[in-house]
């Protein structure tokens, strides 16, 4: 199994510099349409860096998770610049220290993409314990694009992209979420098709 916080803790310091471009050809694009409409209690399941935290709805109450101290510490001072009000939790998505039913809403940002298959099941049901009945469960992933010229640059990149985040274009993630107890209530491409949004609620 990958030691994905050994992994981000060596690259916490350079993270936004290796995903410049992705970030800003495609991330930052499509961040807003994970949040719209959200209320309540969050969680930022893989917060990162905390690039979501300019699109965090003004009246929500977010905390941020994530298995790597040192990317917390960078999304601390991406907070504390923008003024904005924020937990932050260090756990593995699939251990959470939080009880049953405690948020309204969870987002996954760019994280199922870099589980691995044995974890991508008990990341699901996780998410789903920890998410009230009737609060939706919004997963943004990369995907390997349909279109036939983006399909060919996705798999040419594909080694990079391992090497440097442990992610893949190949996760199947959809294919654990009635295992987890939760349903597929809308599934969107967006950034072309390059990034998709699942929308989960429980089964």
């Amino acid at each position: 199994m990958t030691d994905r916080r050994g992994l981000y803790q060596r690259i916490a310091p350079y993270y936004d510099i290796l995903d410049f471009v992705g970030e800003t050809v495609n991330q930052r694009k499509v961040r807003p349409q994970l949040l719209d409409g959200l209320r309540g209690r969050i969680l930022d399941a893989g917060v990162g860096t905390g690039r979501n935290i300019p699109f965090y709805p003004p009246d929500a109450d977010v905390v941020g998770m994530d298995l790597s101290n040192a990317m917390l510490r960078r999304a601390d001072r991406r907070r504390q610049k923008l003024g904005v009000s924020l937990g932050l939790v260090a756990s593995n998505v699939c251990q959470p220290p939080f009880p049953d039913d405690c948020f309204d809403a969870a987002i996954a940002t760019f994280l199922f993409c870099v589980l691995d298959d044995g974890d991508q099941l008990p990341a699901l049901r996780e998410l789903a314990r920890l998410c009230r009945a009737g609060g939706e469960i919004r997963i943004l992933d990369y995907v390997l694009p349909e279109h036939p010229g983006r399909q060919r640059t996705a798999r040419l990149m594909a080694p990079v992209v391992k090497f440097l985040f442990n992610a893949s274009v190949e996760r199947n993630t959809e294919q654990y979420v009635g295992d987890a107890g939760l349903t597929v209530v809308e599934r969107r491409l967006i950034a072309g098709d390059f990034c998709r949004m699942l929308v989960l609620r429980h089964a």
